[in-house]
């Protein structure tokens, strides 16, 4: 048996060794508070070694120390045809992605190929804080390795996130792949522990399904009923609105510190041409009374949105604590710019003074004043920074070319640089379509994401997923999942710098000299690992405090 331990930016795909961790002074990792540390074991089983191995971690750091399993997962498109060269794979075939927890009895490994354990330590408890020794062990059959591991844990939390981080939520697919109905019990437990697993990747901003979201649904289909907002009508064009449910998922959303809420689109996505899917309590029963079959600017949909929308403006503003988001369409192009400005149309009066954010990547739309908030695609951005302007930024299936994205075959540095890049250009949000969509292109039928991470071979491994539906409704976190975390947590330590020492010098030690861009950074795995470290021992002078010292605990 051979082993190695290696960072979390590294992905081990089998045929080689992977790269050896590296130290900063005699240091392996370290962190703040709260924040979650990661490294791997990288085992290479032999002949003689049997299948599996144990693995178990001692030390002080024990207790806060989980371990997964990294499983490959089947990639049918790897890369889009005009892939860059910095894909660590292009061809279909099985890669690590998946972060199965890891069983307290032997671990099933394939031999002859290196797999890894994934290591995970979080310290939440101040008396921890300061240097420690984690041992990891593992044993198989024909023999067994010890590696001990250098953890820094520096004594105080980083702020919260500064900017709005949100991956698209789809309630639909739980119900769907769990087979339980919609906001049943179990479809609510689900919901909860799925919203944890999204802030457990520092998303702070959760699409809420007030009504079906209008979103990679095929013309004339439609995706699951998931409305949580009642709507019963009372006689020819009145309604009555039950706000009951929403007000159930406004308290898990609040439990779990989600700082925003994004209400579905008002419109259908690629033009805001249709409405959504609106189911209405007739006395006949319930009634799909708006969707691809009703347009944007019909007056029937006008009539139920002046009764609706105040009601849940009024009731958010009493209800909800956070901020509150709403949405047109998704993704015009500028061909359907007079499309979208007539469904504005519809409701501009109505949501005077609310936060319209939408993703869209043709400045013409910013340059008409339709819309206040702008989210453009990374690799669009450049003639709204040119113009002054600090929109909100997204990255999808089309970006696929020298830019960040969290594709299965990508490098994770190139997950991970987000957080800078969002630093250093100061955008204040940052937007992902899938969470979990467990579905084909257009929502046409479901997929089992662990056999499945493309949609039916329409997108690049990993685009519409950054989770796995464990088998007992525990979400499973991905790689990706993790590695996203961490460039958030990067955003987080750089903001508290820029408080302490400016934003300049906080940007100066990520920036690479001044050449960090959307579509253009350093893929050096090391640098990016040392520039956080740096960042830490920043943070740490302004303190006060020497590294290593400052809390209990300490190894000497």
């Amino acid at each position: 048996m051979q082993t190695r331990l290696t960072d979390s930016l590294e992905k081990v795909l089998g045929p080689t060794p992977p790269r050896p961790l590296a130290t900063r002074g005699d240091m392996h990792v370290s962190g703040f508070l709260g924040e979650r540390l990661s490294l791997q074991l990288a085992v290479l089983l032999e002949h003689g070694d049997g299948d599996s191995v144990r693995a178990g971690a001692e030390g002080p750091l024990a207790g806060v120390t989980e371990l997964s399993v990294v499983r490959r997962v089947p990639v049918s498109l790897a890369a889009p045809e005009d892939a860059d060269p910095h894909y660590l794979v292009t061809d279909p075939g099985e890669y690590p992605d998946l972060l199965e927890p890891a069983p307290t009895g032997p671990v099933r490994l394939t031999p002859g190929t290196w797999e890894a354990l994934w290591i995970d330590v979080r310290v939440t408890d101040p008396e921890l804080a300061g240097d420690h020794d984690l041992e990891i062990a593992v044993e198989s059959e024909g023999g067994s390795a010890r590696h001990r591991v250098r953890v820094r844990i520096h004594p105080r939390e980083l702020p919260p996130l500064s900017l709005l981080n949100t991956h698209w939520f789809h309630a639909d697919s739980l119900a769907v792949h769990y087979e339980v109905p919609v906001l049943g019990e179990r479809h609510w437990e689900l919901i909860e522990a799925f919203l944890g697993a999204a802030r457990g990747m520092d998303v702070n901003s959760v699409l809420t399904p007030v009504w079906t979201p209008p979103l990679d649904t095929a013309v004339g289909h439609e995706r699951p009923t998931v409305q949580l907002v009642g709507i019963e009508e009372t006689g020819p064009g009145e309604y009555r609105v039950d706000l009951s449910a929403l007000d159930r998922w406004l308290a898990l959303c609040e439990a779990a510190g989600f700082r925003a809420i994004e209400l579905a689109h008002l419109f259908t996505q690629w033009g805001a041409q249709a409405t959504p899917k609106i189911v209405v309590d007739t006395p006949a029963g319930p009634e799909k009374r708006f969707g691809w079959h009703v347009p944007a600017t019909d007056p029937s949909y006008r009539r139920l949105l002046e009764q609706m929308i105040p009601v849940l403006r009024a009731h958010l503003d009493a209800q909800w604590p956070g901020e509150v988001l709403w949405h047109l369409s998704d993704e015009p192009g500028e061909a359907d710019l007079e499309g979208y400005r007539a469904a504005r149309a519809q409701v501009a009066d109505l949501l005077e003074g609310a936060q319209v954010v939408d993703a869209l990547s043709s400045y013409a739309y910013a340059a008409a004043g339709l819309v206040a908030t702008p989210v453009v695609a990374t690799d669009h951005v450049r003639p709204f920074l040119e113009a002054g302007l600090q929109p909100w930024v997204y990255y999808c299936v089309s970006q696929g070319r020298d830019v960040a994205n969290r594709f299965i075959a990508l490098p994770s540095v190139r997950s991970r640089v987000l957080g800078r890049q969002l630093f250093v250009h100061g955008a204040p949000g940052f937007l992902h379509w899938g969470f979990n969509f467990w579905w084909t292109q257009h929502a046409l039928a479901p997929v089992d994401p662990f056999t499945d991470t493309c949609a039916g071979g329409a997108f690049p491994g990993g685009d519409a997923s950054v989770v796995y539906p464990g088998p007992d409704g525990t979400p499973w976190p991905s790689i990706r999942h993790r590695v996203l975390a961490q460039a958030m947590a990067d955003h987080r330590a750089l903001t508290l710098l820029a408080a302490l020492a400016g934003h300049d010098d906080a940007a100066a030690l990520v920036d690479e000299g001044g050449t960090l861009a959307y579509d253009r950074f350093s893929y050096d795995a090391a640098e990016h690992l040392a520039a956080r470290a740096a960042v830490g021992e920043a943070i740490l002078a302004f303190d006060g405090l020497v590294p290593g010292v400052g809390g209990g605990g300490q190894d000497d």
